[in-house]
């Protein structure tokens, strides 16, 4: 645990539910923990004990993604966790694999309806064409993309190329109809008529209308990948919006947390479910600041293209995976400096595009 950690609280310590297994963290609110084939090596999922139009069941939140292992731990979960309910509808924070993967999977077992907002609903159906289009992920775009920014490896822009299917992989089909939810929408989700009110919070940045959900009743916050406790959200640049400011959206989306109680019980898609959160809303900011910094000397010093500003503020090695989101987010602290006119830009003769300091 370092030593940010140690500012927050953990109300279940290391106990964690193991896949297919389910762990409550509230009344009514129950916590599922699925394995991912990536470096972050899991997705927290949640089912909410509920009732609608008349039917007692279950609402699900967040799928992971489509692949065989994930699909059998749910058949556990169907199998010893529903109490015998059925999913009564599927809903999905955003638009990201791991998020919505299996939702046309879900929705067509159980002929439940989807919950999401327009902004990643859409987006999903974008990504899901199988072309690349609009993800970081790889493709010929993203690789377009980031050789703009400096990434010249080409063995790195090969594999870029090569990954043009990733989104498609795994979400591969998206249900044709859903419910839009909207920041300020109240849902009405759980058993208890006295707890069951939740408000839609959108924030972005992180994707293009992500979802979180607040019980005041409750003081729990479903916070999806918005607010996490152990890393930092992953803000990108992406080549569908090249000249994109998804750093300032994502900071003045924290603004939509400022007045929930610091006791709030938030649960986070990835990591331990938490309290102490506007001590960890604060850790965000401060984060970012010191990055913004680091990023402002660079160019102080010369022009810096975004894979020059990747070593600056991670200082480590990546596989290609996870240098889309460096690159990504590199670009994104550049942006804000350019956007404020701290920095200007400019395309080199080498093709290049590098940000110097203005003055």
């Amino acid at each position: 645990m370092n030593a940010l950690e140690h500012q927050l609280q953990y109300p279940f310590g290391e106990t964690m539910p193991e896949p297919g297994a389910r762990q409550q963290v509230a009344p009514g609110v129950y916590w599922l923990r699925m394995p991912l084939p990536f470096a972050l090596d899991h997705i927290n999922l949640w089912l909410v004990r509920d009732r609608v139009d008349g039917r007692d069941g279950w609402t699900v939140i967040d799928c992971g993604i489509t692949n065989d292992t994930i699909k059998a731990h749910w058949e556990t979960v169907f199998a010893n966790e529903l109490e015998g309910l059925p999913v009564l509808r599927v809903l999905v924070t955003h638009c990201h694999p791991d998020h919505v993967g299996l939702a046309h999977w879900l929705c067509q077992r159980w002929d439940a309806r989807l919950w999401m907002s327009l902004g990643d609903y859409m987006s999903a159906r974008v990504m899901g064409g199988g072309n690349g289009v609009g993800s970081n992920a790889g493709g010929d775009f993203a690789a377009s993309h980031f050789a703009r920014h400096g990434l010249a490896d080409p063995d790195s822009l090969e594999k870029l190329r090569a990954r043009k299917s990733y989104y498609a992989t795994l979400v591969p089909d998206l249900p044709t109809q859903y419910r839009r939810l909207m920041d300020g929408d109240t849902v009405t989700m759980g058993a208890d008529p006295a707890a069951a009110s939740w408000r839609v919070i959108t924030g972005f940045g992180h994707a293009p209308e992500h979802v979180a959900l607040y019980n005041a009743e409750l003081k729990v916050l479903i916070s999806g990948d918005m607010v996490l406790p152990r890393i930092s959200t992953n803000v990108s640049v992406f080549d569908m919006e090249p000249e994109a400011n998804p750093l300032a959206l994502y900071l003045r989306s924290l603004d939509r947390y400022q007045d929930l109680p610091e006791d709030t019980l938030v649960l986070p898609s990835h990591g331990r479910p938490f309290r102490n959160l506007q001590t960890r809303i604060g850790q965000l900011r401060e984060h970012h600041v010191e990055r913004l910094a680091e990023t402002r000397a660079a160019c102080a010093e010369k022009p810096c293209s975004a894979r020059d500003i990747v070593d600056v503020i991670f200082r480590r090695q990546f596989d290609i995976h996870q240098m889309t989101f460096a690159m990504g987010e590199a670009l994104a602290h550049l942006h804000v400096l350019w956007h404020a006119g701290e920095l200007r830009r400019a395309t080199d003769d080498d093709g290049i595009i590098r940000f110097r300091a203005n003055g």
